[in-house]
């Protein structure tokens, strides 16, 4: 029997196991990682966030990453996969620096490594919220979107009536948006299984239910309001997505042209974070981020180690 030592995080309620690894020295399996994220048989969490040093990393994982970040946030969905970015990930990852002391994100940026690139993170001292750069976000095929405003269908149980318009969005993971006409209709989904999206990327797709909500004046401007549900691949529904945030953000401002808030506030069921579209070269996410407990798992399988 293997001890393995362990924290666990989350941003807005969507939860992670994270592990130290500054030395390089665990193999992160599919079994590993299925064994710790079960809430039931294990601690429990929407995927498997481990800090390594990137020189550790492969060298394609490396090839994408500008700045040379020291440190690489290795994110693993909860059914083993690999993912190439997690928005709430890479806040709960920056809270789990500075609980190391390795990083002061309120002092200075933290670069941090990950499959869809270098991001930097900030956190702002009075609210305690992390934001994070998440660099550009584009439409999978933009003469659909422009066209129609779409370029899939999306059906859902609980949904009633023909397959919806869906928008493909890309934000270093794959994400295809839905409108919804009112909070009624989001609430009735059933997202216990994965909808269904035509076409279906070879990778699959996290898949958004928004419904916009009025706009508020705020001091830097117009600021859109919405509220949204979100089916992860290889997870399932989350209480939040920051990367499916983004992509909401980037669908609503695509389906409202030029006129469309460049800021929005998106509510999910474990929160609120923001969304600064920048245009759409530098997203950057906001929202909070806690490290909630420390212990130690015994694993039965030294081999998965």
């Amino acid at each position: 029997m293997t001890v393995l030592e362990i924290y666990k995080g989350h941003g807005t309620r969507n939860d992670f196991v994270l592990l130290d690894d500054r030395d390089a020295r665990l193999d992160i399996n599919e079994s590993l990682v299925r064994t710790l994220t079960d809430r039931r048989d294990g601690v429990g969490g929407d995927g498997l966030i481990r800090l390594v040093p990137t020189v550790a990393m492969p060298q394609p994982d490396r090839d994408r990453l500008a700045g040379s970040p020291q440190w690489f946030m290795d994110y693993r969905n909860a059914d083993g996969s690999v993912a190439q970015m997690c928005g709430n990930g890479v806040r709960a990852f920056a809270a789990f620096l500075e609980l190391l002391d390795i990083a002061d994100c309120a002092a200075a940026p933290l670069a941090v490594g990950t499959r869809a690139g270098t991001k930097w993170v900030t956190k702002n001292s009075e609210t305690g919220w992390y934001s994070v750069s998440m660099g550009p976000g584009t439409l999978s095929a933009p003469d659909a979107a422009q066209e129609h405003g779409a370029d899939a269908t999306v059906k859902v149980t609980g949904l009633e009536g023909p397959p919806r318009p869906g928008l493909s969005v890309d934000m270093g993971n794959p994400h295809t948006v839905v409108a919804l006409y009112s909070r009624a209709e989001l609430e009735e989904l059933d997202l216990t299984r994965a909808p269904e999206v035509l076409p279906l990327p070879s990778d699959g797709t996290n898949v958004e239910f928004v419904v916009p909500l009025s706009e508020i004046e705020s001091d830097d401007g117009i600021v859109g309001r919405a509220v949204m549900r979100v089916h992860e691949r290889g997870v399932g529904e989350t209480p939040s997505c920051g990367t499916g945030a983004c992509a909401v953000a980037v669908a609503l401002a695509t389906w409202g042209g030029p006129s469309a808030p460049q800021r929005w506030l998106i509510d999910v069921p474990g929160g609120q974070v923001s969304v600064d579209l920048n245009d759409l070269t530098d997203i950057r996410l906001a929202g909070p981020a806690r490290i909630v407990a420390r212990a130690q798992v015994f694993i039965a399988e030294p081999a998965a180690l």
